[in-house]
Protein backbone atom coordinates (compact mmCIF):
# COMPACT_ATOMS: atom_id res chain seq x y z
CA UNK A 1 0.00 0.00 0.00
CA UNK A 2 3.05 2.27 0.90
CA UNK A 3 4.56 1.82 -2.54
CA UNK A 4 1.38 2.58 -4.07
CA UNK A 5 0.95 5.44 -2.60
CA UNK A 6 4.81 6.45 -3.33
CA UNK A 7 4.16 5.89 -7.05
CA UNK A 8 0.92 7.75 -7.03
CA UNK A 9 2.41 10.89 -5.41
CA UNK A 10 4.96 10.60 -8.18
CA UNK A 11 2.93 10.59 -10.95
CA UNK A 12 1.06 13.19 -9.62
CA UNK A 13 4.22 15.82 -8.85
CA UNK A 14 4.88 14.78 -12.69
CA UNK A 15 2.08 14.88 -14.42
CA UNK A 16 1.42 17.96 -16.79
CA UNK A 17 -0.23 20.55 -15.65
CA UNK A 18 -3.62 20.93 -17.04
CA UNK A 19 -3.94 22.86 -20.52
CA UNK A 20 -5.01 26.53 -19.97
CA UNK A 21 -8.68 27.02 -20.67
CA UNK A 22 -9.01 29.22 -23.84
CA UNK A 23 -12.74 29.24 -24.40
CA UNK A 24 -13.05 33.15 -22.83
CA UNK A 25 -10.75 34.32 -26.12
CA UNK A 26 -13.31 35.44 -28.48
CA UNK A 27 -12.02 38.17 -29.88
CA UNK A 28 -14.95 40.28 -29.21
CA UNK A 29 -16.01 42.76 -27.23
CA UNK A 30 -17.46 42.19 -24.03
CA UNK A 31 -19.98 45.26 -23.46
CA UNK A 32 -21.74 44.01 -20.02
CA UNK A 33 -20.44 46.36 -18.03
CA UNK A 34 -21.23 50.09 -18.58
CA UNK A 35 -21.59 53.00 -16.46
CA UNK A 36 -25.14 53.27 -18.05
CA UNK A 37 -26.04 50.04 -17.28
CA UNK A 38 -24.82 49.97 -13.68
CA UNK A 39 -26.87 53.33 -12.61
CA UNK A 40 -29.72 51.53 -14.08
CA UNK A 41 -29.11 48.80 -11.74
CA UNK A 42 -28.01 50.98 -8.51
CA UNK A 43 -30.96 53.21 -8.77
CA UNK A 44 -33.35 50.85 -7.99
CA UNK A 45 -31.90 50.41 -4.64
CA UNK A 46 -30.54 54.19 -4.18
CA UNK A 47 -33.35 56.53 -6.23
CA UNK A 48 -30.95 59.47 -5.27
CA UNK A 49 -28.26 58.53 -6.85
CA UNK A 50 -26.98 60.49 -10.22
CA UNK A 51 -24.26 59.17 -13.18
CA UNK A 52 -21.28 61.57 -12.77
CA UNK A 53 -20.90 62.31 -17.06
CA UNK A 54 -18.06 64.27 -18.45
CA UNK A 55 -17.02 67.88 -17.32
CA UNK A 56 -16.22 70.58 -19.66
CA UNK A 57 -13.51 72.35 -17.36
CA UNK A 58 -11.62 75.42 -18.75
CA UNK A 59 -8.64 74.75 -16.85
CA UNK A 60 -7.93 71.21 -18.77
CA UNK A 61 -6.22 70.50 -21.92
CA UNK A 62 -7.35 67.29 -23.33
CA UNK A 63 -5.85 64.86 -26.00
CA UNK A 64 -7.95 61.96 -27.04
CA UNK A 65 -6.95 58.57 -28.64
CA UNK A 66 -3.43 58.52 -28.13
CA UNK A 67 -1.87 54.99 -29.16
CA UNK A 68 0.85 54.23 -26.57
CA UNK A 69 1.13 50.45 -26.99
CA UNK A 70 0.62 48.32 -30.17
CA UNK A 71 0.68 44.28 -29.71
CA UNK A 72 0.09 42.85 -33.12
CA UNK A 73 -2.37 44.55 -34.66
CA UNK A 74 -4.06 45.84 -31.71
CA UNK A 75 -3.93 49.73 -30.73
CA UNK A 76 -3.88 50.69 -27.19
CA UNK A 77 -4.88 53.82 -26.61
CA UNK A 78 -5.18 56.44 -23.71
CA UNK A 79 -6.67 59.89 -22.82
CA UNK A 80 -4.73 63.21 -21.41
CA UNK A 81 -6.21 65.32 -19.54
CA UNK A 82 -3.86 68.01 -17.79
CA UNK A 83 -3.56 71.34 -16.41
CA UNK A 84 -3.96 73.70 -19.25
CA UNK A 85 -1.45 76.46 -17.44
CA UNK A 86 1.88 75.04 -16.87
CA UNK A 87 3.13 76.13 -13.39
CA UNK A 88 6.49 76.23 -12.23
CA UNK A 89 6.19 72.91 -10.43
CA UNK A 90 5.58 69.95 -12.82
CA UNK A 91 1.97 68.09 -11.91
CA UNK A 92 1.90 64.66 -10.61
CA UNK A 93 0.74 62.22 -12.53
CA UNK A 94 -1.71 59.25 -12.18
CA UNK A 95 -2.88 56.72 -14.67
CA UNK A 96 -6.32 55.62 -14.48
CA UNK A 97 -7.68 52.04 -14.46
CA UNK A 98 -11.28 50.95 -15.54
CA UNK A 99 -12.91 48.03 -13.93
CA UNK A 100 -15.04 45.78 -14.83
CA UNK A 101 -14.01 41.93 -14.52
CA UNK A 102 -10.83 42.56 -16.40
CA UNK A 103 -13.25 41.50 -19.68
CA UNK A 104 -15.46 44.68 -19.63
CA UNK A 105 -15.79 48.12 -19.10
CA UNK A 106 -13.93 51.26 -20.84
CA UNK A 107 -11.26 54.01 -20.37
CA UNK A 108 -13.81 56.45 -21.15
CA UNK A 109 -15.84 55.28 -17.73
CA UNK A 110 -13.43 57.44 -15.72
CA UNK A 111 -12.83 60.64 -17.67
CA UNK A 112 -14.80 62.78 -15.21
CA UNK A 113 -12.77 61.53 -12.61
CA UNK A 114 -9.80 62.31 -14.91
CA UNK A 115 -11.09 65.53 -15.80
CA UNK A 116 -11.66 66.44 -12.16
CA UNK A 117 -8.09 65.90 -10.61
CA UNK A 118 -6.68 67.41 -13.61
CA UNK A 119 -8.39 70.71 -12.50
CA UNK A 120 -6.72 69.89 -9.41
CA UNK A 121 -3.98 70.22 -11.10
CA UNK A 122 -2.69 66.35 -11.45
CA UNK A 123 -1.89 65.31 -15.41
CA UNK A 124 -4.10 62.29 -15.56
CA UNK A 125 -4.47 59.33 -18.30
CA UNK A 126 -7.27 57.04 -18.79
CA UNK A 127 -6.10 54.14 -20.54
CA UNK A 128 -7.06 50.83 -22.38
CA UNK A 129 -5.51 47.65 -21.90
CA UNK A 130 -5.93 44.34 -23.22
CA UNK A 131 -9.32 42.32 -21.81
CA UNK A 132 -9.50 38.65 -20.89
CA UNK A 133 -11.52 37.90 -24.10
CA UNK A 134 -8.27 38.82 -26.32
CA UNK A 135 -5.37 38.12 -23.39
CA UNK A 136 -5.14 36.07 -20.33
CA UNK A 137 -2.87 36.97 -17.14
CA UNK A 138 -0.27 39.02 -17.03
CA UNK A 139 -0.92 40.92 -20.44
CA UNK A 140 -2.81 43.56 -18.98
CA UNK A 141 -0.03 44.11 -16.70
CA UNK A 142 2.70 44.60 -19.23
CA UNK A 143 -0.11 46.72 -20.83
CA UNK A 144 0.03 49.28 -17.80
CA UNK A 145 3.27 48.98 -17.22
CA UNK A 146 3.72 50.20 -20.93
CA UNK A 147 1.37 53.09 -20.28
CA UNK A 148 3.39 54.68 -17.21
CA UNK A 149 6.80 54.32 -19.69
CA UNK A 150 4.55 56.20 -22.18
CA UNK A 151 3.89 58.87 -19.70
CA UNK A 152 7.32 58.79 -18.73
CA UNK A 153 8.86 59.30 -22.06
CA UNK A 154 5.91 62.28 -22.91
CA UNK A 155 6.57 63.95 -19.72
CA UNK A 156 7.65 66.90 -21.16
CA UNK A 157 4.64 67.74 -23.72
CA UNK A 158 2.42 67.27 -20.62
CA UNK A 159 4.52 68.75 -17.89
CA UNK A 160 4.61 65.79 -15.72
CA UNK A 161 6.68 65.06 -12.21
CA UNK A 162 8.02 61.38 -13.43
CA UNK A 163 8.99 61.02 -9.99
CA UNK A 164 5.19 61.23 -9.08
CA UNK A 165 3.51 58.58 -11.23
CA UNK A 166 0.43 57.03 -9.42
CA UNK A 167 -1.54 53.93 -10.68
CA UNK A 168 -4.91 54.73 -9.91
CA UNK A 169 -8.33 51.82 -10.51
CA UNK A 170 -11.68 50.82 -9.96
CA UNK A 171 -12.32 47.11 -8.90
CA UNK A 172 -10.44 44.61 -11.05
CA UNK A 173 -8.53 47.86 -12.10
CA UNK A 174 -8.17 48.63 -8.61
CA UNK A 175 -6.73 45.20 -8.13
CA UNK A 176 -4.17 45.80 -11.72
CA UNK A 177 -3.30 49.09 -10.01
CA UNK A 178 -2.43 47.15 -6.79
CA UNK A 179 -0.33 44.34 -8.57
CA UNK A 180 1.76 47.53 -9.97
CA UNK A 181 1.97 48.56 -6.98
CA UNK A 182 3.77 45.51 -5.24
CA UNK A 183 5.47 44.23 -8.07
CA UNK A 184 7.72 47.97 -8.61
CA UNK A 185 11.10 45.62 -8.01
CA UNK A 186 9.91 42.47 -9.54
CA UNK A 187 11.91 41.61 -12.90
CA UNK A 188 9.10 39.46 -13.77
CA UNK A 189 6.32 42.06 -14.59
CA UNK A 190 8.45 44.79 -15.25
CA UNK A 191 7.99 44.21 -19.43
CA UNK A 192 11.66 43.91 -19.68
CA UNK A 193 11.59 41.71 -22.72
CA UNK A 194 10.86 45.36 -24.54
CA UNK A 195 14.55 45.83 -23.36
CA UNK A 196 13.58 49.51 -22.56
CA UNK A 197 15.21 51.91 -20.23
CA UNK A 198 12.38 54.13 -19.05
CA UNK A 199 11.25 53.02 -15.57
CA UNK A 200 7.45 51.44 -15.35
CA UNK A 201 7.67 51.95 -11.34
CA UNK A 202 4.54 53.96 -9.88
CA UNK A 203 4.88 55.95 -6.70
CA UNK A 204 1.54 55.44 -4.76
CA UNK A 205 -1.49 53.39 -5.50
CA UNK A 206 -4.92 54.25 -5.33
CA UNK A 207 -7.18 50.95 -4.92
CA UNK A 208 -11.24 52.00 -5.00
CA UNK A 209 -12.08 48.41 -4.33
CA UNK A 210 -10.24 45.99 -6.07
CA UNK A 211 -9.39 43.12 -4.22
CA UNK A 212 -6.03 42.36 -3.15
CA UNK A 213 -5.45 38.17 -3.43
CA UNK A 214 -7.85 35.87 -5.19
CA UNK A 215 -6.93 32.94 -2.59
CA UNK A 216 -7.64 34.89 0.52
CA UNK A 217 -11.11 33.39 2.46
CA UNK A 218 -12.82 36.85 1.54
CA UNK A 219 -12.51 36.39 -1.89
CA UNK A 220 -15.34 35.58 -4.00
CA UNK A 221 -13.56 34.76 -6.72
CA UNK A 222 -13.17 31.57 -8.03
CA UNK A 223 -16.90 29.91 -7.63
CA UNK A 224 -17.95 28.37 -10.90
CA UNK A 225 -20.44 26.85 -10.11
CA UNK A 226 -22.96 28.92 -11.54
CA UNK A 227 -21.18 30.55 -14.75
CA UNK A 228 -17.27 30.90 -15.04
CA UNK A 229 -15.73 33.88 -12.38
CA UNK A 230 -14.58 36.60 -14.40
CA UNK A 231 -11.18 35.63 -12.45
CA UNK A 232 -11.34 32.32 -14.15
CA UNK A 233 -11.85 33.60 -17.27
CA UNK A 234 -9.02 35.99 -17.07
CA UNK A 235 -6.39 33.57 -14.98
CA UNK A 236 -7.56 30.70 -17.96
CA UNK A 237 -7.53 28.02 -14.94
CA UNK A 238 -10.24 27.68 -12.21
CA UNK A 239 -8.96 27.79 -8.64
CA UNK A 240 -8.83 24.33 -7.62
CA UNK A 241 -6.75 23.21 -10.98
CA UNK A 242 -4.09 25.71 -10.89
CA UNK A 243 -4.32 27.31 -6.76
CA UNK A 244 -0.26 28.40 -7.47
CA UNK A 245 -1.34 30.92 -10.42
CA UNK A 246 -4.19 32.43 -8.51
CA UNK A 247 -1.82 33.14 -5.88
CA UNK A 248 1.12 34.25 -8.16
CA UNK A 249 -1.94 37.18 -9.83
CA UNK A 250 -2.60 38.47 -6.13
CA UNK A 251 -1.22 42.22 -5.46
CA UNK A 252 -1.13 40.46 -1.49
CA UNK A 253 1.64 37.63 -2.50
CA UNK A 254 3.93 40.49 -3.82
CA UNK A 255 4.11 43.28 -1.17
CA UNK A 256 7.07 43.97 0.41
CA UNK A 257 9.07 46.71 1.67
CA UNK A 258 9.14 48.41 -2.07
CA UNK A 259 5.63 48.96 -1.97
CA UNK A 260 4.61 52.37 -2.21
CA UNK A 261 2.00 54.31 -0.18
CA UNK A 262 -1.98 52.80 -0.75
CA UNK A 263 -5.17 54.28 -0.41
CA UNK A 264 -7.97 52.43 -0.36
CA UNK A 265 -11.32 53.78 -1.03
CA UNK A 266 -14.39 51.03 -0.49
CA UNK A 267 -18.05 50.21 -0.78
CA UNK A 268 -19.93 48.45 1.86
CA UNK A 269 -19.48 45.40 -0.06
CA UNK A 270 -16.74 43.30 1.67
CA UNK A 271 -15.50 41.04 -0.84
CA UNK A 272 -14.82 43.64 -3.43
CA UNK A 273 -11.60 44.26 -0.99
CA UNK A 274 -10.72 41.12 0.27
CA UNK A 275 -7.26 40.56 1.53
CA UNK A 276 -6.90 44.68 2.84
CA UNK A 277 -6.11 44.30 5.95
CA UNK A 278 -3.67 41.39 5.63
CA UNK A 279 -2.08 43.79 2.55
CA UNK A 280 -2.04 47.16 4.93
CA UNK A 281 -0.43 44.71 7.70
CA UNK A 282 2.57 43.80 5.53
CA UNK A 283 2.79 47.55 4.74
CA UNK A 284 2.70 48.86 8.00
CA UNK A 285 5.87 46.17 8.82
CA UNK A 286 7.73 48.27 6.38
CA UNK A 287 6.38 51.48 7.59
CA UNK A 288 5.00 52.25 4.46
CA UNK A 289 1.73 54.37 4.48
CA UNK A 290 -1.24 53.66 4.05
CA UNK A 291 -5.01 54.74 5.02
CA UNK A 292 -8.54 53.26 4.18
CA UNK A 293 -11.77 55.03 3.58
CA UNK A 294 -14.94 53.47 3.58
CA UNK A 295 -18.69 54.62 2.33
CA UNK A 296 -21.37 53.00 4.35
CA UNK A 297 -24.21 51.61 2.44
CA UNK A 298 -22.90 52.04 -1.01
CA UNK A 299 -22.60 49.69 -3.68
CA UNK A 300 -19.65 48.65 -5.92
CA UNK A 301 -19.60 50.94 -8.01
CA UNK A 302 -20.04 54.22 -5.99
CA UNK A 303 -17.54 56.32 -7.62
CA UNK A 304 -19.68 56.20 -11.06
CA UNK A 305 -22.68 58.40 -9.21
CA UNK A 306 -22.99 61.32 -7.08
CA UNK A 307 -23.30 61.71 -4.22
CA UNK A 308 -19.84 59.48 -3.54
CA UNK A 309 -17.97 61.19 -6.73
CA UNK A 310 -16.90 64.47 -4.90
CA UNK A 311 -16.10 62.92 -1.65
CA UNK A 312 -14.04 60.29 -3.61
CA UNK A 313 -12.03 63.10 -5.70
CA UNK A 314 -11.34 64.48 -2.31
CA UNK A 315 -10.27 61.68 -0.68
CA UNK A 316 -7.46 60.82 -3.52
CA UNK A 317 -6.09 64.55 -3.91
CA UNK A 318 -5.73 64.96 -0.09
CA UNK A 319 -3.37 61.39 -0.07
CA UNK A 320 -1.48 62.41 -3.27
CA UNK A 321 -0.70 65.73 -1.72
CA UNK A 322 0.22 63.89 1.80
CA UNK A 323 2.34 61.66 0.11
CA UNK A 324 4.13 63.56 -2.38
CA UNK A 325 4.45 66.46 0.01
CA UNK A 326 2.89 69.00 -2.56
Amino acid sequence: MKLYLVGLLTLLATAPALAQHTAGLTGKRDTSFSSAGAYRKERKKHPGIKLVEEFSLPSVQEKRDLVYRTVGNRKLRLDAFYPKKKGKTKAAAILLIHGGGWRSGSRQQHNPLAQRLAALGYACFTADYRLSTEALYPAPVDDLRAAVRWMRQNAKQFNLDTAQITALGFSSGGELAAFLGATNHNSAYAGQHERVATSGKVQAVVDIDGILSFVHPESGEGDDSRSTSAATYWLGYPKKENFALWEQASPLTHADKNTPPFLFLNSSVARMHAGRDDFRKVLARYGIYSEVHTFPDTPHTFPLFDPWFEPTVGFIDSFLKKVYQR
